[in-house]
């Protein structure tokens, strides 16, 4: 396996501007070659039809796959231990597998995630946002008006609280699952301490599945746990691996579409309003925020199984590639007016849940979430407005998800 020529760019491990980051990338076409942190080079995939053919499900003769064994940086030793990326791609467990492995493993976890079992939550749901408002009340009440971090307050909470309810978390490890869930997804960081946080949420993952062993209750976790061993896939460290996906996936991912969905209607007046009228749906909001502000940004990591075409770029066997979900949702080649947020667009399409073999299993749960979220808190505070100027307010660290660092709003009026 051979590596291909240098990167062109160096992609921004803080990823502070990823939206002028894009747009200077898409200048060298849909499929970039870029430098990652600690100089491994990579192709970033910018192009929706590109990212659609990479992301095909070809059993028999696939283009790519998970298997870090296929990365020709690391069989040659090229890529150090504690390298920030590397916990992304060398635990077992559905994120690293291929078919038919991954097709048991997604099995085992998507019993959680059926129409009806989704349906349950709702309620759980409905209660965490509710209390979330009520807590950001009597907040705003104490402190007398001033700025109130809506993504700290609410967005975040809201997404980490019904991971929490749906994997049975306990209360004392709520907040060790907090830090390491922020921890896989900032870049920019330092190795040490991702690797400390991201070590302690493992503990505090097999501290709860020993609890769930000793004690199952009706959560996700105790139904792993009842199932272990009948299957060969189904162990302990893929169990274990399961879990942690679950609150990767769960957690900044959706507080990243609450957020950006906030956002975007609130720099969006009229399309507020049109929502607020029922001209627009909640759906339509949701869709086209998941297009205009891909909440999982450049999401590691895929290799070469061979070497191929696509978009006019030369991928050898063993390249290293990521999707960039951003720059897919704003391809001028698909959508017309690709910067603009328009949730009365005739189109829907997106890849803000992936594609292929590795669809987000949990799609149904975060819109649920959003779709829960979004209107109550608009309801209770109809006077809800940014208190920074947009163009003012930072990204969250990192390259992997989009979202913002904070999002300072004036509550306003509140109706009971």
């Amino acid at each position: 396996m051979t590596s291909a020529a240098p990167a062109r760019h160096v992609l921004d491990p803080t990823g502070k501007d990823v939206y002028g980051e894009i747009e200077r990338f898409r200048a060298d076409g849909p499929m970039v070659r870029v430098e990652m942190p600690g100089g491994r080079p990579a192709w970033v995939v910018l192009g929706y039809a590109e990212a659609v053919e990479l992301l095909k499900v070809r059993n028999r003769n696939p283009l790519v796959s998970k298997d870090i064994a296929h990365w020709a940086d690391f069989v040659a030793g090229r890529v150090p231990e504690g390298w920030p990326l590397l916990m992304w791609a060398v635990k077992a467990g559905m994120f690293t597998a291929d078919p038919p492995r991954h097709r048991d493993l997604r099995s085992w976890a998507a019993p959680a995630f059926t129409p009806r079992r989704i349906e349950r939550l709702a309620p759980v749901i409905e209660q965490i946002v509710a209390d979330r408002l009520d807590v950001m009340a009597t907040a705003a009440a104490a402190a007398d008006g001033r700025v109130m971090d809506l993504r700290a307050e609410f967005c975040l909470p809201v997404p980490i609280e019904t991971i929490g309810a749906l994997l049975g978390v306990p209360d004392d490890l709520a907040g060790t699952f907090l830090l390491g869930a922020d921890a896989l997804f900032d870049t920019a960081i330092t190795p040490d301490v991702a690797q400390a946080r991201f070590g302690a949420l493992l503990g505090a993952i097999e501290t709860m599945v020993d609890r769930k062993v000793a004690d199952p209750g009706v959560d996700l976790t105790s139904d792993l746990v009842k199932t272990l061993g009948k299957k060969d896939a189904y162990t302990r460290e893929v169990l274990l691996e399961t879990v942690r996906l679950t609150i990767v996936a769960g957690y900044e991912t959706t507080g990243n579409l609450i957020d950006q969905a906030v956002f975007a209607l609130l720099t969006h007046p009229e399309h507020l309003a049109a929502v607020r009228a029922g001209e627009v749906s909640w759906d339509a909001v949701i869709d086209e925020t998941l297009r205009w502000a891909g909440v999982a940004g450049n999401l590691p990591l895929r290799f070469a199984v061979k070497a191929f075409e696509l978009g006019g770029a030369q991928i050898q066997a063993g390249d290293a590639i990521l999707v960039s979900y951003v720059g897919t949702g704003r391809d001028p080649r698909k959508f017309d007016r690709p910067d603009a947020f328009d949730p009365t667009r005739a189109t829907r399409d997106h890849l803000g849940f992936g594609h292929g073999t590795h669809y987000c299993l949990g799609a149904p749960l975060a819109v649920l979430e959003a779709k829960v979220a979004l209107p109550a808190l608009f309801d209770r505070y109809p006077g809800l407005r940014l208190a920074e100027d947009p163009g003012t307010i930072p990204a969250n660290p990192g390259f992997i998800t989009n979202g913002h660092a904070r999002l300072p709003v004036h509550l306003g009026t509140t109706r009971a």
